[in-house]
Formats: structure tokens, sequence, C-alpha cells
């Protein structure tokens, strides 16, 4: 599968759609300099394609979070699908707003980051929130889903 290391969008759906299961349900926080993290181990549901997800938090602002699935092909290299990030800094036109960097087909073409796109959302504010929604955007079973972050009152 995707031999090549080109990725069509449609390949990158395929990726997203595919029912996934964590198989270390119970990763423990690991502390680095600056932030701690954990990662989970997945696979596909119906065959041995994996994954990685990770979730990171700063220690000094609870805003600077971060958590991402990405694809691990046999004997390809990584490929981040998502990045779920906190608003802890402006990213172009998003200042100071959560956002999500998604994969896609033409940042992969022209040699950028796969998931160098980004769009703002207002689906969560914290780490929990995030990780909700990736649980959810890329059919994650195995891990007892948080709580969704609940919407803003005022902005």
């Amino acid at each position: 599968m995707f031999s090549s290391g080109l990725y069509s969008d449609e390949d990158l759906e395929g990726l997203r759609h595919k029912e996934k299961r964590v198989v270390n349900p119970q990763a423990r926080w690991i502390e680095k300099p600056g932030h701690r993290q954990r990662n989970f181990q997945v696979i596909g549901k119906w065959d041995e394609t994996r994954f990685q997800v990770y979730q990171r938090q700063s220690i000094a602002d609870d805003d600077d979070f971060s958590c991402g699935i990405a694809y691990l092909p046999h004997g390809g290299a990584r490929l981040t699908l998502a990045r779920y990030n906190g608003p802890s800094h402006i990213h172009g036109d998003f200042i100071y707003r959560s956002h999500i960097h998604r994969a896609t087909a033409s940042a992969i073409a022209v040699g950028r980051k796969p998931e160098s796109e980004a769009e703002e959302t207002e689906r969560f504010v914290t780490l929990n929130g995030a990780f909700r929604c990736l649980i959810d955007d890329f059919r994650l079973e195995g891990v007892t889903p948080p709580e969704p972050d609940q919407p803003k009152l005022f902005s």
C-alpha cells in the first residue's frame, strides 16, 4: 500500500476512516523537559495497519498542547495524518485559536510537511477536548474517550 511515498487525498481519507484499536490503553504519561507526553500504539481493527497517537501538554501553559495521529507504514516513512493544537500560539491568520492540521496530497506532492495546512476550530479548547475530537474523527476504539469540551459562551 502506498509504496511510492505519494498519497492521494482518497488514500488519506481511507486511513482516516479505517477503524482502529488502541493496544496499550493504559499508556503512562512521561515527564520531559517542559512538557509531559504519552503515546498510544494503534492497529487497524481488521488488519495490521499500524498507527501511533500522542498527547502532549506543556507544563507551563495549559493552552500549549497537541495531540496527533501518525500512520506507520511497514518499510516506509512515518506520516502524520493530523495534529490538534491548542490556542497557545499564532498560526498564520489564527491568532491564539485552537486549530487542526491535516495531511493533504497537495502538501505531500510539493514536498511540504504533509500536515502543514490547518483550519481554525471551536471544537476544543483543552487537551482532553482535542483528544476526544481525534478519537471521533479517526474511528479510534480501545481507549476511554474524555468528555467533549463545552462550547465557549463568550469569545
